[in-house]
């Protein structure tokens, strides 16, 4: 007689039937990923038609629009002017018109053995035998020959503004010995002289050499401390502080 196994309570699963499940699931998933989609589509074709609803409206509303016509524009070729320095045209006109006096005498302030000098009070005549000596390198210089008195004052003023500018120490200025004029006076060579002393930046002249012109030139010294700042100083010899 043969012994009979136990029988399981319970009935384990085929493999059939794990598949059709899982197919169940997947079946049931792509549905519902349908159904969403059709909801989307159904939710933007709505959006879009009320958006072309309000747009009608707002058209029908609003009426024809035509844009407004612009009106011509001249147009401009020519390039602005440049800048102008009116602050410092003003200061330069300032220095050219200072007092400067032709009824001034020089002669109380001018020094003379063979020739005449001036130099500022407190200025070494160490500076003054040096400018005479030609230690001093002339760096500019200004001839009046053929201007008239007014010519001159102007000329001269401008020129030792535009060298303090630059920085010079040394320039000459050629006056003529005055041959030329009537009764051979030489006008222009008192004028300069008287001109000189009052220029704030003058600090000592003298008369030039025979080679540097003689009678009918001098040398002039500027002041250093009233050069721009900066400025190139192209002397020899010591300075005349």
């Amino acid at each position: 007689m043969s012994k009979n196994r136990p029988r399981s309570s319970e009935t384990k699963p085929t493999k059939a039937g794990t598949g059709l499940a899982d197919l169940a699931s997947l079946r049931d998933a792509l549905k519902q990923s349908a159904a969403e989609r059709e909801r989307e589509r159904i939710a933007a074709a709505k959006a879009a038609r009320e958006a072309a609803a309000d747009a009608e409206i707002f058209r029908r509303e609003i009426g024809h629009v035509a844009p407004i016509a612009a009106a011509a524009r001249a147009v401009h070729g020519r390039t602005p002017p440049a800048a102008l320095p009116l602050q410092t045209q003003r200061d330069e006109q300032a220095v050219l018109n200072e007092a400067i006096s032709d009824e001034f005498d020089p002669e109380v302030l001018l020094d003379s053995d063979e020739s005449l000098y001036y130099c500022r009070p407190g200025v070494s005549q160490e500076v003054v035998r040096k400018l005479r000596r030609g230690d001093w390198i002339v760096q500019a210089q200004l001839d009046l020959h053929g201007m008239r008195r007014d010519e001159a004052r102007e000329a001269l003023a401008e020129f030792i503004r535009d060298a303090v500018k630059r920085g010079l120490r040394c320039v000459r200025v050629i006056h003529g010995k005055g041959l030329g004029s009537v009764g051979k006076e030489p006008v222009l060579k008192g004028k300069v002289r008287a001109w000189l002393v009052q220029k704030a930046e003058v600090i000592a002249f003298c008369q030039a050499r025979p080679h540097d012109g003689g009678a009918g030139a001098v040398l002039v010294l500027l002041q250093p401390g009233l050069t721009r700042p900066g400025a190139a100083r192209q002397d020899r010899g010591d300075s005349a502080s």
